[in-house]
């Protein structure tokens, strides 16, 4: 009877805790078309934390490009500079929008020519959790 109680306390305790976790949403992911032979293009995307708790975005990947990852537009003393960023803070409610100029998921080595009209799945990794996976539509221009 002792082991089935506890039983029943840790997967309540389990169920709380999965309630409270932050939970990730990607809307309005695009990807803007490249010239052909373009070795790296940007991704963008409005991403939401529909969870109770924080989280954080740790990294991408998609079997579409060599590598993707998280960076940033600056500007510095009037020149434009890109930073890799490390991860992404995201408040229990709040949104991270990725958008040119700003910040944005680079996108290296695509392996093939991504076409106008066509998407790319890329899966984005936040802790806790284990992040969500998202269709980003190919366009010649920003939604």
């Amino acid at each position: 009877m002792r082991r089935l109680i506890t039983l029943m306390v840790l997967a309540l305790a389990s169920i709380e805790a999965a309630s409270a976790a932050g939970r990730l949403e990607v809307t309005g992911a695009w990807i803007r078309t490249a010239p052909p032979g373009a070795m790296m293009l940007a991704g963008y995307a409005t991403l939401r934390n529909t969870g109770d708790a924080p989280l954080t975005v740790i990294g991408a990947d998609s079997e579409a490009f060599g590598d993707v990852s998280l960076h940033e537009s600056i500007e510095i003393d009037g020149v434009a500079r890109m930073n890799a960023l490390g991860s992404i803070e995201i408040a229990a409610g709040a949104s991270v929008v990725l958008a040119p100029g700003g910040k944005h998921l680079m996108l290296m080595r695509p392996k093939g020519e991504p076409k106008s009209g066509g998407s790319i799945k890329i899966h984005i990794a936040a802790k806790p959790g284990e992040g969500t996976t998202a269709n980003f539509v190919v366009r010649d221009t920003a939604p």
